[in-house]
């Protein structure tokens, strides 16, 4: 049998954990200062003519025409012409003006549509939940999408690939905590909102400061004063504050059931579960769902709402050659049928290292890897994204 540790070794610990954290935050934080100086700025690069006329939404060989007509960007010296996301912005917003009906390039929600709320979750860690929330949101951006995405995981991954480091630019009360807490410093959610540098594409970011909402939510509970709503409405109630302004947000929440989850689902419109097709994670998974259905049950009673227009399982860091992996993705299928997207997010290197530079595909120069790894892995994300945003147009009741 274990003794208890004594005072002294107690204190060592401590010691020994204060002091790496310590070291840990100071080389993150100048690994930070190396990659991205104070002086730099994210951005995100330039785009072939096929990919600018996909996330236009018109043939490349259309695009070509407009751009012979003088419109969009100047050729290079090698004659060669690529585009900005300015550029693409630019050019959806000439390709509809004056034209009859509804836009159809610039693709903001119309009279009767609702705004659609994404809860991207998972209960495990390590099943590409904020790599594809990252993905999403900015591709339905690129799309002329107005996007919200939405930290709500403290570790704020999401955050630092958007170019909002939590340790360094997130301050207090600026995450989405700010307008959720139940004290007097409750904060305009408007106010909680940045840019990025991406046209379409806003974030609410993170940081540990979320999980205040975890250890406040109870004593708001034993103390329930007739002004404070309860937990699993706050977020839902900042999003009716900034609703005509976004056609859709994405939340990446964080990888366990709390009140921020709980919230979250509650705040949705649909949700999207990644789970990585291996029978250790399918049957975390089974756990989370049964926990998931019996709290929801408990927020549904106490008034919460939990109409979803849709709900799916996306595979994720799935090898298409691994054999367990597609027999449990097939598994998978066979119990859920279309519930599971017919795209899987396929494993890849070039997703993997172009985190390490805290970037998303849609970012990072495809020169950095072999041809065919770079667009395979681009491929999988794309066709995943486009599933998503042909289930939010069937929602929108769109062709």
């Amino acid at each position: 049998m274990l003794s208890n540790p004594s005072p002294t070794t107690r204190d060592n610990l401590r010691s020994l954990i204060t002091s790496d954290a310590d070291e840990l935050t100071r080389q993150l934080q100048a690994h930070q200062q190396r990659i991205f100086p104070p002086s730099a700025r994210k951005s995100i690069r330039q785009f072939s003519s096929a990919e600018a006329a996909d996330f236009i939404g018109i043939h490349q060989g259309y695009l070509r025409q407009i751009v012979a007509e003088g419109h969009g960007p100047e050729p290079s010296p090698t004659g060669r012409r690529t585009y900005s996301v300015q550029d693409i912005e630019s050019l959806r917003q000439m390709l509809d003006e004056g034209g009859k009906g509804p836009r159809k390039y610039v693709r903001h929600r119309r009279d009767g549509e609702k705004l659609q709320v994404i809860s991207v979750m998972n209960f495990k860690g390590g099943s590409g939940k904020t790599t594809t929330s990252a993905h999403l949101a900015q591709f339905l951006a690129l799309r002329g999408y107005r996007t919200l995405a939405i930290d709500l995981d403290p570790q704020a991954s999401l955050s630092a690939l958007f170019g909002h480091q939590p340790e360094l630019d997130v301050g207090e009360n600026e995450t989405i905590y700010g307008s959720i807490r139940y004290d007097e410093s409750r904060r305009d959610v408007r106010e909680l909102v940045r840019a990025t540098y991406t046209p379409n594409l806003h974030i609410i970011p993170g940081n540990l400061e979320l999980m205040e909402f975890e250890h406040e939510t109870p004593k708001a509970l034993i103390a329930r004063q007739d002004n404070n709503s309860m937990f699993f409405a706050r977020i839902g109630e900042c999003l009716a504050e900034i609703e005509s302004a976004y056609d859709v947000v994405v939340i990446d929440c964080p990888p366990q059931l709390g009140f921020l989850t709980l919230s979250a689902l509650c705040a949705a419109t649909a949700v999207l579960i990644t789970v990585h097709p291996q029978m250790l994670d399918v049957m975390s998974m089974s756990q989370f769902l049964q926990m998931t259905g019996s709290l929801l049950q408990v927020v549904e009673d106490a008034g919460g709402t939990m109409d979803y227009d849709w709900l799916r399982y996306l595979v994720t860091r799935f090898e298409p050659n691994d054999g367990p992996q597609a027999q449990m993705a097939g598994f998978m299928r066979s119990i859920f049928g279309n519930r599971v997207l017919s795209n899987a997010m396929l494993k890849s290197t070039a997703v993997s290292d172009a985190g390490l530079t805290k970037q998303t595909l849609y970012e990072v120069d495809r020169n950095q890897f072999t041809r065919g790894t770079y667009d395979r892995a681009l491929d999988s994300v794309t066709a995943v994204n486009s599933e998503i945003e042909e289930l939010v147009k069937q929602t929108w009741g769109r062709k």
